[in-house]
């Protein structure tokens, strides 16, 4: 992991304290990826296609912050957030379903979400070794949950699909106890009002895909 040094070097201004909470400090960095991941959210949920280009802004200052702090599956996810953004950002644009017309909110239904449930099955203990065996981190089961979980939670956000929102609420919950156990308070808030924003989009989205309403 030191190949990393040097961009990390190359960023510390943005790695500068704005204030500290609890003894611990809040930076700069965390501040600007805090305030657009929650434009991102709000956008999500009004189904503006705005939150795209949001979300890949947000994933890359995130990166910064979850390398710093060791948490790498949390950081690598950030990069996968801001490629798949570009996927989403072209599934909201021209995606299709599989009768051929343009992506609506719509449920994914019970063979479906079976399905989703095996592959997360698989994929958080995947991801739990992986950490566990060629990275650092001093919690490589608790980080691989969020990192799993959030793959799936992006393809079904890419796709509208409702269940998106209940994915996210799980691993908002775990993020919560995860980041507060490295000290990153901030982050910590910003997930307490993801599980809310989540809530909020998940009723939302229902309400879409019950009257088939395009969005």
């Amino acid at each position: 992991m030191n190949g990393s040094s040097g961009w990390l070097d190359a960023a510390a201004p943005l790695f500068a304290t704005a204030f500290a909470f609890q003894g611990s400090p809040v930076t700069w960095l965390e501040i600007l990826a805090f305030g657009l991941a929650i434009l991102m959210v709000v956008c999500n949920i009004r189904v503006n296609i705005l939150g795209w280009p949001l979300a890949i802004a947000s994933s890359l200052l995130y990166f910064l912050l979850f390398w710093k702090s060791r948490l790498y599956g949390d950081a690598s996810l950030q990069l996968f957030f801001a490629a798949v953004a570009g996927w989403g950002w072209w599934q909201w644009l021209r995606g299709t379903d599989a009768s051929g017309r343009t992506l609506q909110v719509r449920t994914l239904g019970a063979r479906g979400r079976w399905i989703a449930l095996a592959a997360l099955a698989l994929a958080w203990p995947a991801t739990g070794l992986f950490l566990r065996r060629f990275t650092d981190t001093d919690v490589p089961w608790w980080d691989a949950f969020p990192t799993a979980t959030s793959v799936l939670g992006q393809w079904l956000l890419g796709r509208k699909y409702v269940e998106n929102w209940p994915v996210w609420i799980a691993v908002n919950l775990v993020a919560i106890g995860l980041f507060a156990y490295k000290g990153l308070w901030l982050t910590v808030a910003l997930y307490a009002i993801f599980v809310a924003m989540s809530v909020v989009g998940w009723r939302a989205w229902r309400q879409l895909a019950a009257t088939g309403a395009a969005a």
